[in-house]
C-alpha cells in the first residue's frame, strides 16, 4: 500500500516536470530571436510609437498630461527626467529584455520591451 502510494505520487511528479520541461522548450523555440524595440502607448487614445533599440537617442513626448523623455542607448530604454510629481517611473531602470515594462501613470504611458513587427 505504501509503495503503490510512493510510485503513484513518483509518476505524478514526473508528468508534472515533464509538461513544465515541453513549455519551456516551447517558449524557448517560440521566443523572440529576432530585433527587439521599445514601444511606447500613451494618452487616452492609446497612441503607439515604437523605437528602435539599436539608436542612441532620446525623445520627448507630449502625452496629453506630461512630456516624458524616453532614452534609448545601448539597447535599452528608460524613463529619464520625469515631470511627473513621483518619477517612480524613472525608478524602473532600463529595459532591455522581450515584455520588460515601465510606467508613468501621471502621464498616462506605458513602456515595453517588444519583437520588431
Amino acid at each position: 500500500m505504501k509503495n503503490k502510494k510512493l510510485i503513484t505520487n513518483l509518476l505524478f511528479a514526473a508528468v508534472v516536470l515533464a509538461i513544465a520541461a515541453g513549455l519551456f522548450a516551447l517558449r524557448s523555440t517560440h521566443g523572440s530571436k529576432g530585433r527587439l524595440c521599445a514601444q511606447l502607448i500613451y494618452g487616452d487614445s492609446n497612441t503607439t510609437v515604437d523605437y528602435p533599440l539599436e539608436e542612441d537617442a532620446t525623445y520627448d513626448v507630449d502625452t496629453g498630461y506630461y512630456t516624458v523623455h524616453i532614452q534609448i542607448r545601448q539597447g535599452a530604454a528608460r524613463f529619464v527626467d520625469s515631470p511627473c510629481p513621483d518619477h517612480i517611473c524613472e525608478g524602473f531602470g532600463w529595459l532591455s529584455n522581450e515584455d520588460q515594462t515601465a510606467t508613468c501613470l501621471p502621464a498616462r504611458a506605458v513602456l515595453t520591451i517588444v519583437p520588431v513587427s
